[in-house]
């Protein structure tokens, strides 16, 4: 059995001055192009047109996936689009895990996973430089991953001391679980630690702010949104955002070393 070339591809946030050259070039050598609606529109028109679209709504990843493992099997060179990063809670891993399922695991070598700019790395750059240091990102999506898990994570990241990136940080099935991650910050860091919030990146509705945990308000977020929550030592730079990776405790300010700085 053959297979033609199945790439999954990161379309980043949504700008197309953020997709990468290789993913354009991905998805222009494809014939057809499977994708959650959404994600599908932020495909430029030039690289849709001529192309068959295979689009599907919210909750049907497995069908997205399977149909793009059967077009390629078909002999169609197929593209996966998802935002951000096609391997950061995307469908990068649940394409293979599909042909391994199906008994077709030797022809993972088709597929190539393309990278984007993920939501995070977007996210950051908007806010400043909040990302400096370690750490985590956990979604509070709960469809896959049960609460338990997902609290358990948080404490942990959050007790130590990781910058932590909130995906999927609220929608209005599970409007609580951000206010049950705020009770868990708040456990662990000071009323003045900086939260980021960006909504939209890169997009016409764009939307970034900072705010101290002890008045973040998480009303004003939904399922389009970033939260990252600053370590104990993010500060506030000008209005923007920074988490200290240390340069400071080693150099003076003209770069020379401080004495006792370490290695």
């Amino acid at each position: 059995m053959t297979i033609a070339p199945l790439r999954v591809i990161g379309l980043g946030p949504g700008d197309a001055a953020l997709l990468t050259p290789q993913a354009r070039a991905a998805i222009a050598a494809s014939d057809c192009i499977v994708g959650y609606t959404l994600y599908v529109e932020l495909v430029p028109e030039e690289l849709r047109h001529g192309r068959e679209v295979l689009a599907t709504g919210m909750m049907a990843e497995m069908e997205r996936c399977n149909a793009a493992i059967d077009a390629a099997l078909a002999g169609r060179a197929t593209c996966v689009v998802c935002s951000g990063d096609p391997g950061v809670y995307a469908m990068a891993g649940l394409v293979f895990e599909l042909l391994d399922r199906r008994g077709l695991a030797h022809l993972a070598h088709a597929v190539e996973v393309v990278p984007g700019v993920p939501a995070l790395c977007g996210a950051a750059a908007l806010l400043g430089a909040p990302l400096m240091h370690d750490f985590a990102s956990v979604s509070l999506s709960d469809l896959l991953t049960p609460w338990p898990v997902i609290e358990r994570r948080l404490d942990a990241a959050l007790g130590a001391d990781f910058v932590v990136v909130i995906y999927n940080p609220r929608s209005r099935r599970r409007a609580d679980h951000l206010e049950k991650v705020l009770a868990i910050a708040a456990r662990h860091r000071g009323a003045d630690t900086p939260i980021g919030l960006v909504r939209q990146a890169y997009r016409p509705d764009q939307q970034v702010s900072v705010t101290p945990l002890s008045a973040f308000d998480p009303a004003t977020v939904d399922m389009l949104s970033i939260v990252i929550i600053g370590n104990g030592a993010t500060t506030m730079v000008g209005g923007r955002m920074v988490t200290p990776r240390g340069y400071m405790d080693k150099y003076a300010p003209d770069g020379t070393r401080k004495r006792g700085g370490g290695e």
